[in-house]
């Protein structure tokens, strides 16, 4: 996405440390509305369904690729950084990886904090009503807001979801992600969606699929939305319910989103990118930058 989204410097590259801001600042507006919509859900119940849900999230993915997208690519998640650190390295160098993950670390962080001090008193209000300690077993139902779990603890109370489940979900679902995002991003590809209007498929897509699975998961697709905010809620009263999580299954959100991304980005290199049209064949309209 950085040759699709991104200012340049007078030597034609992103400055790193601007990129590193926006992507920092991207995944801070991601969070917070994703996050953030969790929160109200689970805390007051503004949220009624899991749709309702899932198009915050949606949205706010959305709105965060607008904000960041001009400078850093957008990418705003590990998996989809390092999907394309191996399959577009032309786009991204490998060598900004590591640069990128921080700042959306840290982002996700920043926004982890914010939904915790604003939403302090539900929070204290629903663990009261609902008899939960903190930190203790079953206290997942409100670290849910933070860090996920599976089966969704909102949802279900006795189904058995085993770790490897749960890691296939979280594979297959950023896979189909990733793959879409590498659709949509193709200036080579006739069937794009004009005037700027790919980040709001990105953001669908993600609503779409957090619709379909996160009664299992919670959807998570992104290893920094997952640890950045359990970080938080570890320092918060958690502690081992938000990591290492029941089962010790946090590292399911950060392993299967980036195992997930590069095999959704090969089915699109295997498949469909040896039918485009080749670079110097396109023409000006397929060329031309489809986030101007």
């Amino acid at each position: 996405m950085e040759t699709v989204f991104g200012s340049k410097d007078r030597n034609g590259r992103v400055a790193i440390l601007s990129a590193c801001l926006a992507e920092t600042l991207g995944t801070f507006v991601l969070v917070l509305f994703g996050i953030g919509s969790v929160a109200a859900a689970v805390f007051s119940g503004a949220q009624v369904g899991l749709w309702q849900v899932a198009v915050v999230w949606g949205f706010g993915v959305t709105l965060a690729i607008y904000v960041s997208g001009g400078v850093s690519g957008a990418h705003l998640n590990p998996a989809v950084s390092l999907a394309f650190a191996i399959f577009r390295s032309h786009e991204f160098p490998v060598n900004r990886m590591l640069a990128y993950w921080g700042s959306q670390l840290l982002g996700a962080v920043l926004a982890g904090i914010v939904v915790l001090v604003l939403f302090n008193p539900l929070i204290d209000r629903f663990e009261m009503i609902n008899g939960i300690v903190r930190g203790a077993e079953g206290s997942q139902k409100s670290a849910m807001a933070f860090g996920e779990y599976f089966p969704n603890p909102a949802m279900f109370e006795s189904l058995s979801i085993t770790p490897l489940h749960a890691f296939a979900v979280e594979a297959f679902g950023t896979a189909v992600l990733v793959m879409v995002i590498f659709a949509l991003t193709d200036r080579r590809n006739a069937g794009i969606p004009t005037n700027g209007m790919a980040p709001f498929f990105i953001g669908f897509t993600v609503a779409a699929l957090i619709s379909l699975f996160a009664p299992i998961t919670q959807a998570g697709w992104n290893p920094a939305r997952d640890f950045g905010p359990r970080i938080v809620a570890a320092f918060a009263g958690w502690g081992e319910i938000a990591i290492p999580g029941p089962e010790n299954g946090f590292w399911i959100y950060i392993l299967g989103p980036l195992i997930g991304a590069p095999i959704g980005a090969l089915v699109f290199k295997l498949i469909i990118e040896p039918g485009l049209p080749k670079q110097e064949d396109e023409p000006q309209a397929i060329v031309r930058s489809r986030y101007e």
